[in-house]
């Protein structure tokens, strides 16, 4: 595998001046509470500008596009466009928008395992596996340095498999002592859970959807693929909570008061 690298967290975040409006482009949706309109895969949004800004950024929630601000790119976007295809706009080089539409869905997987290996490396509790973390991270971000040609013949999904249990580990280790409760992929759609203790529960892949967690406490919990959509987490205390994302907390609901990991932001609509 590749040397180690030194990635860290800010490396991951969507900046979307130096990016082609992909996230606009690349994926499909269908009119729902989500999307006010139906717009296939590949097609640029009506409100994407020529600017690759977005013509209604600041009313996209009152516009019916509630989705849009739940997606991230973990910063593949700009690693899409601006190294991968050097800079050359899809507009202006109409050739390459196929292969380039392809490539961000497969940078996009990388970059999100990419940030939940920077964050399991950061923990001081992954010292008897740090050695095999940034192994991991080094592969995985010589994956995402290939060409254009590579990244659309890779299969994301087998890198994930591999590095997964890594992850688990990572998780094992964090939550040690700490007798949380085992609810993965649980089906808490709409769950009663005001107050409750969940710190260092196991949630990886739980349906978290509608959820009443106000209060609850949910320090150095596993929430690795827990859906939060419309999650209640008022006052919720998420403070060290694993493999917690921006998209996550973008889909849920909180306050000033819910407590959230130092290297995430509080959506604005909270």
């Amino acid at each position: 595998m590749g040397e180690v690298t030194n990635l860290d967290l800010a490396d991951l975040r969507a900046d979307c001046d130096r990016c082609f409006g992909l996230c606009c482009v690349v994926p499909a949706f269908a009119a729902s509470t989500d999307f006010a309109i139906d717009k296939p895969a590949g097609t640029a949004c009506p409100n994407l500008l020529a600017d690759h800004r977005c013509g209604i950024h600041a009313d996209l929630r009152d516009k019916g596009f509630r989705g849009c601000t739940v997606f991230d790119c973990f910063g593949a976007g700009q690693r899409v466009a601006q190294v991968t295809f050097g800079g050359q706009d899809w507009r202006n080089a109409p050739d390459t928008a196929p292969q380039m539409f392809e490539v961000f869905k497969v940078m996009r997987e990388l970059h999100e395992l990419l940030w939940y290996l920077t964050e399991a490396a950061a923990l001081p509790t992954s010292t008897p596996i740090q050695n095999d973390l940034r192994t991991a991270l080094a592969e995985t971000e010589r994956l995402a340095n290939q060409d254009a040609d590579a990244l659309q013949d890779l299969d994301p999904g087998a890198h994930w498999q591999q590095v997964n249990a890594l992850l688990l580990r990572t998780s094992e280790l964090a939550r040690a002592g700490l007798k949380g409760k085992d609810q993965r992929r649980a089906d808490l759609i709409g769950a009663k859970l005001k107050g409750a203790n969940l710190r260092g529960a196991d949630l990886r892949g739980a349906y978290l959807i509608g959820a009443d967690l106000r209060g609850a406490d949910l320090r150095t919990a596993d929430l690795i693929g827990a859906d939060l959509r419309d999650t209640d987490l008022r006052a919720a205390d998420l403070t060290g909570a694993l493999f917690l994302t921006q998209p996550q907390l973008n889909a849920a609901k909180g306050d000033p008061h819910t407590k959230i990991p130092p290297q995430l932001t509080r959506p604005s609509h909270w």
